[in-house]
This record gives structure tokens, sequence and C-alpha cells, in this order.
């Protein structure tokens, strides 16, 4: 049961809805790398500061903001909601023909991270105006989503434990705009909602020569080509074939230019996402062995990078179904659905999970019914603005109904 009335509650997001729509363009217009959103930190400390919400800022590596919204009772016996937005763009060259394209060339929010903010101030700013809130509520607003586990570091520095700023978080929420679901449909799962994220790199050293004198040469070309078909005897043998798993090779190079020249080296890399542990360390200890061994039955040596990113992004059951009830009260049971299955994507929202019960979930974009909108971190997305007063409404129950 929440405190403010529904049509209370839609009346002031109705009223905040122009300047959430300005933000969002604004931010779109203006995008920046993870790491350096100064400017949309900026922003989003303008916008804390005018609705009168207290804020700590210079987090993750100097971007991350903190906001803090108390209870309107006693905030030291209330409970603690948090809720997060992700800041940070793409190195994408948009081409999508809107007004507010962005102006950073080779930049762009393929990813909807403008509108993610834009709600979350929207959010900050119509609970600041709500007569009742029985949770406390900090607003998490955190740089470099994309590779740079800005998650991560927003938890090392205080987001989630009240040491930055305010209260400790009892259970966080976040969202992420879906072109693949209807417009204003809300979706999630319990349990793993997107994978663990893993990035590899090997170079192959053999011994170069001149292409036609091959048997001069132990060629790094054939083993990692070698090496490229065996790696798919992972997923295909070592893991339960009923877990979700990937290992996608992306690339393979050599420093050649030439046709007639075997080179010295050659580098693969590429990807692997799981949604169970073990499967993880399994995969991740067959991949040394494949490589290792195969390189080494064709006469080379490898050296190996393999990089941990995000783990699974797994949503707790109790979050989740609180977020089920909230939703289904406020949309009603016709535009909130279940996850029939996981994502392989990934998310550093997965850093939170692993400190707090979380839940996060999808927001549709796709007002055509059939699928066509652009997909995400693709030249011709963008966010579509009539998700908003759907997303901000959810947020904001998120943060109103008591939390027992």
């Amino acid at each position: 049961m929440t405190t403010t009335a529904a049509a209370d509650l839609r009346s002031l997001i109705d009223t905040d809805l122009p300047r959430a729509t300005e933000v969002r363009r604004d931010l779109h217009a203006h995008p920046e790398l993870m790491f350096k959103e100064e400017r949309t930190a900026k922003v989003v400390q303008d916008e804390l500061r005018g609705a009168g919400v207290e804020f700590a800022a210079g987090l993750a590596r100097g971007t991350g903001v903190l906001g803090y919204l108390p209870a309107t009772g006693d905030p030291g016996s209330a409970r603690t909601i948090g809720l997060r937005a992700d800041m940070d763009a793409l190195p994408i060259t948009e081409d999508t023909g809107v007004p507010y394209a962005s102006t950073n060339t080779g930049v762009m929010h393929a990813c909807g991270h403008d509108a993610h903010t834009a709600i979350l101030a929207a959010t900050a700013r119509v609970l600041s105006r709500a007569p009742e809130r029985p949770n406390n509520v900090v607003f998490i607003f955190q740089p470099a989503e994309e590779g740079g586990a800005g998650g991560d570091l927003m938890v090392k520095d205080g987001a989630l434990d009240g040491s930055a700023i305010g209260t400790p978080v009892d259970q966080l929420y976040g969202l992420h705009g879906w072109p693949m679901f209807p417009l204003g449909h809300l979706s999630t799962r319990p349990g793993p909602v997107l994978a663990s994220c893993d990035e590899f790199w090997a170079t192959i050293n053999g011994r170069g020569g001149h292409a036609a004198m091959h048997h001069l040469t132990v060629d790094p070309v054939v083993a990692a080509a070698h090496i490229v078909t065996s790696l798919q005897t992972i997923v295909s043998r070592n893991v339960d074939p009923a877990h979700g798993r990937v290992l996608s090779v992306t690339d393979i190079s050599t420093p050649n230019d030439a046709t007639n020249v075997v080179p010295p080296c050659a580098t693969i890399r590429g990807t692997v996402r799981t949604l169970d542990e073990h499967d993880r360390a399994v995969i991740r200890d067959r991949f040394h062995a494949v490589v290792t061994k195969t390189a080494e039955a064709l006469g080379c040596t490898a050296e190996i990078t393999y990089k941990s990113d995000y783990p699974v992004t797994a949503n707790d059951p109790g979050a989740t179904e609180r977020f089920f009830e909230i939703a289904r009260t406020t949309f009603g049971e016709q535009r909130v659905g279940v996850v029939p299955e996981p994502c392989m994507g990934a998310e550093d929202f997965s850093f939170y999970c692993q400190k707090v019960p979380a839940c996060f979930f999808l927001i549709g974009l796709d007002e055509t019914g059939e699928g066509r909108m652009p997909g995400l971190h693709t030249p011709q997305f963008d966010f579509n603005d009539k998700a908003l007063p759907t997303a901000i409404e959810a947020m904001c129950r998120l943060a109103l109904t008591p939390l027992n």
C-alpha cells in the first residue's frame, strides 16, 4: 500500500514530464564515454540541487553522483530504497536524424543511458514533492556501465552502505529500456536475468617467414584457426547443455601487411557469457587448456589474457516479487510480464546484486507492435520518450511503497 494516491502521483509526473523530456534530449545531444561523464554529472547535480535533494559527487573516479532523500517521518527508523541509473554513452557514430542527435562526433547514447539518467533525475524531483515518503531513498547515478564496471566502483565508494551519504540501502532497483518489448510493458524475472561477461585475448607465437617456404616456418595462423574451432567444443561438450553460455571469438588478426609472408604471431580475442558461476569457472579453465595445448601441438606457444568483467545479474526473489506486486497494482496485469529466459547480455548492476537484495527490470519501447524498432548498440537507436511517464512512475512507486 502506497502513501501517495495514484492520481496525485501522476499529476506530479505529468507536471514534470516536459522537464524530464528536455533533460533526456539534452543528455542525448551531449553523450560522454565512460569515466568522462563530467557534463552529465553536472546536469545531474543541478537537477538534484534544484529539487532540494542532498547529494555527494566525485565518486567512482570522479563522475559518480549519489543523492539522498530522507523519509518524511523518522529517517532513522525508516527502511531505505535504492534506485540506480547509468550515465555513459558508446563509441558509435549516430545515424538517427533526430533534432537532438549527438553533437559529439563518434559518440552516442545507443543504449538509452540518457533516458535512464533523466528518469532517475525526474524521479528525484517528483519524490521531493511527494507529501509523504515512508522510505528513505538513495539515487545512484553511476558512470562506466559500458565496460568500465562503474557499478563496482560505486559500491566500493559507499553507494550502498551509507558511508558516502544517507543510510544503508535495504533494497535496490534499476531499469533498462528494451526495444524488443511493447511500449510501456514492464518485465523481469527472479534469479539470473543477464549473463556474466568475461573477455579474452590470446597471442599465438610461431616463427615467421616466406609463405612459399612454409616448411621453414611455424605458422601461428594455422594454429589460431585450429584453436578457434577447438574452443567451440567447450560450450558443446564441457558444460551442461541446458545452461545458457556463449563463447565467441570475435577477432583474429596478425601484424601482416603482405600475402606472401607467414607472420610471427596471430592474436584472437572474444567474449564468454554464462548464467552460472560454476560454468564460468569451467569455461575459463578449459579455455586456458585448449589454447595452450593446441598451440603446443602445432609447435607454437600462447600468451593468454583472460579478464573477468561482470558477474551474473541475478535478481533477488523477494525484491522481484515486490516489483511484480507494485507493477501489477500500478499498471495492470496486462502490462506486466515475466521474462521467459535470461538475456546473454551483461550489466554491472550485477555488482549491486551481490551486496543487497536487488531487482533489474525492463521497460518496453516499441510502439510499432512489429519489433521494427532499432536495437540497442546500433547507430539508429533512440529511446522512446513515450516510455518516460511509465518508467518514472514505476521508480516512484518502488520508492513510495512501504518496505516491510
